[in-house]
């Protein structure tokens, strides 16, 4: 499910005959709700699953950083969202309003009401463009750009070959974000771009960062600090966005952290590539089922609600304490289908998530250090060799192997 995508008024889709009870409801037809369905759908075809999602189009963002970098093809990475829904699935093609977990309800934008036996949250998380002034109206022109809107990824490119000199800025908001990379994603592709036009020396990259350091897991900070330093790229740390001054190409900023809260700063930029915001969606945070931050409050290894057992959530607007990625969602997938299982059998939850997520980050053109970490941020890695290592094979798989298992198994619940 993505925030940017287009909406249309909604329907009820695929109902024989229209039902407003299911036995499964998902809320959401993103990475998490279409595998999640399918699994389930795999391993028992009788099950009643309905889901929920108002967009006609499905994305595959992963992708995104790579459009921004020239070497993605932008229109290859959306497709229709009828073709994604697992067969034997229910799609009711509208948005949800409100959680009734008393009553095992759910009220629909339409107004409609739907009841259910157990519930998947997966909407997805947020993006709250509106909450740095001017950045909206600026989108997309001025040399603002940013990965994180499908109508605007193909110009961050444009931003960056118009770049010959002065500032370029990166920024990282101080909310959670879906692939917490991709923020430095682009910001090393696009250093490696200027370097090879040999204009490196006259361009200053800056990351403008919320956060605390560069990455949470140190086998790979290490690697990432080599490059910032070797690239010349400055960091500022405990700083939020929070005003775009497109006209006059200037961003401004303010300290969060102890030493330089309340400071103000207004930074010059050539180009500026923006991380938004994040939250999990408005409807999910005003309901019971969030937590005090706004995340579908859920245990942390097996999926479950902590209060109400028969619902579950996974992906980005959960409340589990990993990176927000598609590759969580991979591992996080099998572990739901297996509890609900049991649940629906009566049975103990024994499968557990151990908080494997991962992220590529792609350091330049042909380079990649395949991050993969668990809940305590130990390196869980998938090949027999270091990871940490930048390479053109992980780069590969990033570009080519990633996207067609998307479609082609993780989507189909095969993996």
């Amino acid at each position: 499910m993505s925030p940017s995508a287009p909406t249309t008024n909604p329907t009820f889709v695929k109902i024989k005959p229209m039902s407003t009870h299911h036995q499964i409801l998902v809320i959401g037809g993103g990475n998490a709700g279409i595998s999640v369905a399918a699994q389930l759908l795999n391993k028992n075809k009788s099950l009643d699953i309905a889901i929920v999602e108002p967009s006609d189009k499905h994305y595959y963002q992963p992708a995104w950083s790579l459009v921004g970098a020239g070497i993605f093809n932008k229109a290859k990475t959306v497709r229709q969202e009828s073709s994604v829904i697992p067969k034997g699935a229910t799609w009711i093609k509208d948005a949800v309003s409100t959680f009734s977990p008393e009553t095992n309800k759910i009220t629909l934008a339409s107004g409609n009401t739907l009841s259910y036996d157990y519930l998947i949250v997966a909407p997805g998380i947020q993006l709250n463009w509106n909450e740095v002034k001017g950045l909206k109206e600026n989108l997309g022109k001025n040399g603002v750009c940013s990965n994180y809107d499908f109508r605007y990824a193909d110009y961050t490119w444009e931003c960056i070959q118009n770049t010959k000199s002065g500032r370029a800025i990166f920024t990282n908001p101080h909310t959670p974000v879906k692939c917490g990379g991709a923020p430095q994603k682009i910001m090393y592709l696009a250093t490696d771009y200027f370097a090879k036009q040999g204009i490196a020396d006259k361009i200053q990259a800056e990351m403008w960062s919320g956060g605390t350091r560069v990455f949470g897991v140190p086998k790979y900070e290490e690697v990432l600090k080599k490059i910032i330093e070797k690239r010349k790229i400055k960091f500022s740390f405990f700083q939020k966005l929070v005003e775009i001054d497109g006209k006059n190409k200037k961003a401004k900023f303010i300290g969060i952290g102890k030493d330089n809260e309340g400071v103000e700063t207004w930074v010059d930029f050539e180009m500026i590539h923006v991380t938004p915001p994040q939250s999990a969606p408005d409807f999910v945070k005003q309901s019971p089922i969030a937590n005090g931050a706004g995340w579908v409050d859920v245990d942390k290894y097996t999926l479950q609600h902590v209060k109400y057992p028969n619902i579950f959530s996974l992906g980005d607007a959960s409340s589990l304490p990993t990176s927000r990625t598609g590759a969580a969602v991979r591992k996080q997938a099998p572990i739901l289908v297996k509890n609900l299982f049991s649940l629906m059998q009566g049975k103990p939850l024994e499968a557990k998530y151990n908080g494997y997520t991962s992220c590529p980050v792609v350091t330049g053109y042909g380079k990649l250090v395949l991050a993969e970490f668990d809940y305590d941020n130990q390196p869980t890695e998938t090949f027999p060799f270091n990871q940490a290592k930048e390479r053109w094979s992980m780069f590969m798989l990033k570009r080519y192997i990633l996207p067609w298992l998307y479609w082609n198994r993780i989507l189909t619940g095969k993996m």
